[in-house]
């Protein structure tokens, strides 16, 4: 359990080409935790305790992703999403970092498959002694990156199976930053006590309600905080999920908004990713109560030659692949 003597903690307990995501932070689930020593005053944590999520029972395709049976666009709820997608990032884990590790680093802050890095985007500003949350770290590369750039950051995921990866990370790095498992849309952080938050491809894909996260980083960023975060491309919904620039044809509406599910030999849902347009996600930033300052589209960075799912460098030429949400919260409460 985590120490309640801190008010930064409210409280606590325990693709066929995928996104970028590190890992989703969705649904509702008791919140577990390894957490390392911080420096100076120290967060709450439990030393002596590990993430405890059971293996994945998801069988594995020959690519150690989860085998999909069936795929499906369908409605999909808010518990459904949680659960699958839970499941299918503890299993999925290994493959994605074996796949993208090398990419993501250790100690790096990749915003997207762009190439675009916080050291040079700064997008969250001088984070040196500013305390920073990362929404859906997976495997922490990010709130390793931040805290090595002087910040006190606590990072959290709803996948035990990436978390428990991120704490071998803070081991063999001895960067031991503070892991988390939580969910998203309820934080175990208490109100205004972070000053920066950050999520890069970190679960908002994977929310059936991204207002009710946008809510919820709203309610724990102080007055005047920042929150930035990364998304897939609106803009990719209709398109193949291909890097080839060839496919490049419209398949499916833009405005179509019902969930894309895959299902296993018995029907059961594994993975559900929802889309959003660009005003969805206008609105839900706004509606939230934070300030929407600006929204950028990253261009392929030269020289990048990496593929990562439908992201290329021929692709990324052409069409952008991820939106990126600058926010803030005014300096004053915010709004129902």
């Amino acid at each position: 359990m985590i120490s309640g003597e801190s008010r930064f903690w409210r409280s606590c307990g325990e693709n066929h080409d995928r996104p970028l995501a590190h890992s989703p932070s969705y649904g509702r689930a008791d919140v577990r935790v390894h957490l390392g020593a911080g420096p100076g005053p120290p967060l709450p944590a439990c030393h002596d305790r590990r993430v405890m999520d059971s293996p994945s029972s998801l069988p594995l395709a020959d690519d150690g992703y989860p085998a999909a049976g069936g795929v499906a666009r369908r409605p999909a709820g808010a518990e459904e999403s949680a659960r699958a997608n839970r499941r299918w990032w503890d299993a999925a884990a290994p493959a994605y970092l074996a796949e993208h590790g090398s990419d993501l680093g250790d100690a790096d802050f990749l915003w997207c498959p762009e190439g675009l890095r916080e050291a040079d985007a700064h997008l969250l500003g001088d984070v040196a002694g500013r305390r920073v949350l990362e929404i859906g770290c997976g495997s922490a590369p990010c709130a390793r990156w931040l805290s090595a750039a002087g910040a006190d950051v606590v990072a959290t995921d709803l996948s035990g199976g990436m978390l428990a990866r991120a704490a071998e990370l803070n081991r063999s790095t001895g960067i031991d930053v503070p892991l988390v498992q939580a969910d998203a849309s309820a934080l175990p952080l208490g109100d205004a006590t972070v000053d920066l938050a950050c999520s890069a491809f970190g679960g908002l894909p994977f929310v059936a309600d991204p207002g009710a996260v946008l809510a919820e980083v709203a309610r724990v960023l102080r007055p005047g905080g920042r929150f930035v975060a990364s998304v897939n491309h609106p803009l990719r919904w209709p398109f193949p999920d291909s890097p080839d620039p060839a496919d490049l044809r419209v398949v499916s509406s833009y405005f179509d908004r019902t969930p894309y599910v895959e299902t296993d030999e018995d029907g059961r849902t594994v993975y559900v990713e929802h889309h959003r347009t660009v005003g969805d996600w206008v609105r839900a930033v706004v509606g939230a109560g934070l300030v929407l300052e600006d929204l950028l589209e990253p261009e392929w960075t030269p020289g990048r030659t990496q593929t990562w799912g439908q992201w290329s460098p021929e692709r990324g030429a052409l069409v952008p692949g991820t939106l990126v949400l600058c926010t803030s919260r005014p300096c004053g409460p915010p709004s129902a």
